[in-house]
């Protein structure tokens, strides 16, 4: 299957399709909108069940399997936050708040956007490590860290910077998939038998209504794109090959297959938009949500989702083969 046929699959696939319905519903000022307790429990349910994936088959691997990835993981998430930063202050002459506020979203990951890739490699029958996910729950809070730091030696208050990492610690993202991981360990595959009609069987229905939300979401972002700035934008296109191909190359190296290369990949090149927001608005109050929201949320997430998945996957194609 060549590049345009994986990503005319994609684009075709129920979940990504209903979240080009709902980008279309905002076009047509439509009142299309899920209810926010609806729209909670999801992201509740998302999390919680790709944690509990994650920690069954990482309660099945063995630490020589798992520690070199994990090792690549840390590696990318120290890495990609310190570039972006450096990267936008001498490009972008972005002040330290705004490319600190940024190099945190794309220091952290998108949980949905990994969600989208496995849903991608099982269409396509692509097998991968049971254990990335939690690669996942690794890299969504060292980014985050690693950007206050930097932002720290310019513009915040030690105090702020605690602030924000306890509320990065202790906020529904990492509790979720955490908590999860050691659900998943501790029952294990043959425990989580018993709710794998909620975790498992409808996992991709309750995803596609999840995205429909999450089109809308994006869609509403798209009037910032003009104050955004170029720089911004250029960015935003630019930054998830790179840090993809990073990820894809670090995952190659460290012994992971075609697709858990992809998926490490992945994981690189997005961005993140909810756990790096809420740490960045009590942190880095002074950065604009216009920079760091509009470049993760209405560009790179519709990128990476339409065209991003299929090319990583040519990508590690190219490299593992």
């Amino acid at each position: 299957m060549n590049t345009l046929d994986l990503a005319i699959e994609n684009i075709t696939s129920p979940a990504i399709l209903a979240f080009a319905l709902g980008m279309l519903a905002v076009a047509l000022r439509s009142d299309l909108r899920l209810p926010e307790s609806i729209y909670q429990t999801l992201t509740i349910y998302l999390l919680l069940a790709i944690g509990m994936k994650g920690g069954g088959a990482l309660s099945e691997s063995s630490f020589e399997e798992f520690w070199q990835p994990a090792v690549a993981t840390l590696a990318l998430s120290v890495t990609i936050p310190v570039v972006a930063f450096y990267v936008l202050r001498a490009l972008g002459r972005m002040d330290p708040a705004n490319a600190a506020a940024m190099a945190a979203h794309y220091g952290s990951t998108s949980v949905v956007t990994f969600t989208a890739a496995v849903t991608f490699l099982d269409t396509i029958g692509e097998p991968y490590e049971g254990f990335l996910p939690s690669l996942l729950a690794i890299l969504e809070v060292p980014g985050i860290v690693v950007a206050l730091l930097l932002a720290r030696r310019a513009t915040t208050s030690a105090e702020g910077i605690g602030e924000a990492l306890r509320e990065i610690l202790t906020g529904r993202s990492i509790v979720l998939l955490g908590g999860g991981v050691g659900i998943g360990m501790i029952a294990g595959r043959d425990g989580l038998v018993e709710v794998a009609p909620l975790f498992d069987a409808a996992f991709v229905g309750l995803l596609t209504l999840f995205l429909l939300e999450m089109g809308g979401v994006a869609a509403r972002r798209l009037g910032d794109l003009r104050a955004a700035g170029p720089v911004v934008l250029a960015f935003a296109v630019l930054a998830p090959p790179v840090n993809g191909a990073a990820g894809i190359i670090l995952g190659d190296l460290a012994g992971l297959s075609l697709g858990g290369s992809m998926l490490l990949g992945v994981l690189s090149a997005s961005a993140s938009y909810i756990a790096a927001p809420a740490a960045v608005r009590i942190a880095l109050p002074e950065a604009s949500p216009g920079y760091y929201l509009t470049a993760s949320l209405a560009i790179t997430f519709p990128f990476n989702l339409t065209v991003g998945i299929p090319l990583y996957f040519e990508i590690a194609s190219l490299i593992s083969g």
